[in-house]
């Protein structure tokens, strides 16, 4: 079967696809029709009790079914029609999830394989995309003007080789060739609109801190609708359900087909399972799209009754012993894999020291002591005569009694002159309120020594560092992906300080927050786009405070504070898989 599925060209799968999607609409246009009469017949058999029944006669049957029908087809067509234009846009935008960054290495390889597994399916054209999440998923989705997709997590990014990644490619384009994922995305998309009314009908009452909760004990507004909602939601969903385990086992075939290497695929579920497969609160309606469950039960192979009926997969370890079974291999043989490629990977991870330990910098030259005029070149003369400094020039036009008439001293020069005499000075002072002039060196200044950066290799991504100071600056969005990943280990030193940190943390949490979030001496002004840059902490979990850009969204770490970061956040992941 799966070598029938790729004898068929793409156009001839949407063409199939297109009418299978009628028999859909039909299914639920049915389904409408019955919703709609339960819930008018219960009003009309009311009435009908009140008043005697009187005009319950055969014209009026007739009258009741065919207005009945035709609300329930323009309810099919206008929820049919959303769906099939917006579902994918809503799960992509749910997701956050966008096109590959070429420059990152890993994203990189991913949009290469994409190509290749194309290529290999005869397919027009596929979008990748990435989804900034540590889970180990992927899914793939048909936008409404027919283009593919395929979605993958920075988790799976940074947890598969090329072949186990090739796999997953080759999986989610199966889907595509198979012409599963256009009807999976549009019935996935009709489940959710069916659960969000069922969710917003369901009782609920006020918490202690004023807001909603959902609650089964509270009275239900409107009982007969809910109940209709629900069951409408609850067919959909099992209907889904029912069709997407047959569809897997198929996609894995056909993927195997593509990619020559069962091992690769099986390999990946299994980590899907034993690490950590979560994506978000949506999980029930979006299931199906997923290639592997995100709700199921992890470390085990067997499912319950009731979780055989409503679950969109297979038992993982059946897909497994599937799969390994085309090799002519055991499910123990492909577990043993996946513990020992581990252990070997943990074997080969780069120690990144300390800033403080390391004998010189990435470059290859001696760290030297910062010059005072490189940080802190300025004097000005206060009201009293007195010469007061050394400043950096962000400090100095942060002075409260700073003006352009003032008398400042450049400390690398010995001049000194009215401010608005240095043509730095006067630059800096076109920016200030919105952007300071970047360092001397244009922009590749460090904000904390005036060193030059130099582009590097962090685990993938491409990060501006200071060989001086030991400062990164980095792109907002790319240190999720560096967080995902796991090319490093870390010094004892490293995780002295970290746990240096967690101890001052949980001994005093208010404390240590009034701490960080203490503005440092001087202001630091983005080395991209001059702008001034706020002391915050990297967020309200892990409260490393760093400095960060709000108009072209880097973030400053100063010297070992990423690593830190990374040190706590996986210290806790490790605690979550355990």
């Amino acid at each position: 079967m799966a070598q029938e599925s790729l004898q068929v060209d793409f156009y001839s799968v949407q063409r199939r696809q297109q009418r299978k999607t009628l028999l859909l609409f039909v299914v639920l246009t049915v389904l409408y029709f019955l919703v709609v009469c339960v819930v008018t017949g219960s009003v009309v058999l009311t009435v009908a009790l009140l008043t005697g029944g009187r005009f319950l006669d055969f014209p009026f049957t007739v009258s009741f079914f065919t207005a009945n029908f035709f609300l329930a087809l323009l309810v099919a067509a206008v929820h049919y029609n959303d769906a099939r234009k917006n579902g994918a846009m809503f799960i992509r935008e749910r997701l956050r999830a966008n096109p590959p960054d070429l420059s990152d290495r890993y994203h990189q390889r991913f949009s290469h394989l994409v190509e290749e597994m194309r290529l290999a399916g005869g397919l027009p054209e596929v979008q990748a995309s990435v989804i900034p999440s540590f889970a180990i998923n992927s899914m793939a989705l048909v936008e409404p003007n027919g283009s593919p997709a395929v979605l993958v997590t920075e988790g799976l990014l940074a947890d598969c080789t090329r072949d186990e990644l090739q796999a997953v490619v080759a999986h989610e384009l199966a889907h595509i060739i198979r012409g599963d994922a256009f009807y999976v995305t549009l019935i996935c998309s009709l489940s959710n609109f069916l659960e969000q009314i069922r969710l917003a009908l369901a009782p609920s009452t006020k918490d202690s801190f004023g807001g909603y909760v959902k609650g089964e004990d509270q009275s239900v507004p409107n009982p007969l609708l809910y109940a209709a909602v629900s069951l409408s939601s609850l067919t959909v969903n099992a209907l889904s359900s029912l069709m997407s385990r047959q569809r897997e086992v198929l996609a894995d075939a056909t993927a195997v087909e593509l990619c020559r290497d069962p091992l690769a695929l099986a390999r990946v579920i299994y980590k899907a399972q034993l690490k950590y497969s979560f994506l978000g609160d949506f999980q029930a309606t979006y299931g199906p799209l997923y290639i592997v469950d995100p709700e199921s039960e992890r470390r085990t192979g067997t499912m319950g009754f009731m979780a055989r009926i409503f679950s969109s997969h297979p038992p993982f370890m059946q897909r497994i012993d599937i799969l390994t079974r085309m090799a002519g291999k055991c499910p123990a043989q492909v577990t043993e894999q996946v513990w020992k490629s581990q252990r070997q990977r943990d074997k080969g991870r780069r120690v990144q020291p300390a800033f403080e330990e390391e004998p010189h910098s990435a470059g290859g030259a001696a760290k030297k002591e910062t010059p005072r005029a490189q940080g802190e070149s300025w004097s000005v003369r206060d009201s009293q005569g007195q010469w007061q400094g050394p400043f950096s020039l962000g400090e100095l036009l942060c002075l409260p009694y700073f003006s352009p008439m003032i008398t400042v001293k450049d400390l690398s020069g010995g001049e000194a002159s009215l401010a608005k005499e240095f043509p730095e000075v006067r630059r800096a002072l076109g920016f200030l309120g919105q952007a300071a002039e970047p360092g001397e060196n244009g922009n590749d200044s460090c904000p904390r020594c005036g060193d030059m950066l130099r582009e590097s290799d962090y685990e993938g991504v491409t990060v501006r560092a200071c060989e001086n100071c030991g400062g990164k600056l980095i792109d907002t969005f790319a240190v999720e992906r560096i967080l995902a990943r796991q090319e490093l280990t870390f010094s004892n030193g490293l995780r002295q300080k970290a746990r240096q940190f967690q101890e001052r943390f949980f001994v005093n949490p208010l404390k240590a927050k009034e701490l960080d979030l203490k503005e440092p001496a001087g202001t630091l002004f983005c080395p991209s786009c001059g702008a001034k840059m706020l002391h915050r902490p990297y967020n309200y979990q892990y409260f490393i405070p760093v400095e960060k850009c709000l108009t072209c969204h880097k973030i400053w770490f100063d010297a070992d504070e990423l690593e830190i970061l990374q040190i706590l956040i996986e210290e806790k992941r490790n605690k979550i898989e355990e």
